[in-house]
């Protein structure tokens, strides 16, 4: 993992808002993001249903993950998130993504200390769930 030679502020915690137990890949994330006009994945790592942590966009290219925030943030964004059966918002972490979040998270924290760990929701003026669960609370003490 290399450090980035851009100010972090903020590591975001998102979800790929896709429903739980179905298998995405960073190459499908970059897809996704290419066919809403972005040049390449939005996020710089992808954490996948087996606790595979994926690198997608460049941590010293600015990445596209949170309006106002893309040029002073690293964007985290694990698969799932949607309840299979309602389509709406779940907290869809399997056991092996939490591990890896989390071991994602303290990784990034000893390079950039003073960033503040929180979901997308956190942001003032994000009307969505993602990551759909607390990310700032369960997170604080990294």
């Amino acid at each position: 993992m290399k450090k980035s030679k851009r100010t972090i502020k903020y590591l975001v915690v998102h979800c790929s808002a896709t429903p739980e137990g179905r298998v995405h890949t960073a190459k499908d994330i970059d897809l996704w993001h290419k066919q809403r006009g972005f040049t390449e994945i939005g996020y710089n790592y992808i954490v996948r249903l087996d606790g595979t942590v994926e690198e997608g966009r460049d941590v010293n290219k600015v990445p596209a993950h949170v309006e106002g925030h893309n040029s002073d943030s690293i964007g985290i964004c694990y698969i799932g998130g949607i309840d299979k059966n309602t389509l709406q918002p779940k907290d869809t972490r399997t056991k092996e993504q939490k591990e890896a979040i989390l071991e994602l998270l303290r990784e990034l924290r000893k390079l950039y200390p003073d960033a503040v760990i929180q979901g997308h929701r956190d942001f003032l003026g994000v009307k969505k769930a993602c990551p759909c669960f607390n990310a700032k609370e369960e997170y604080q003490n990294i």
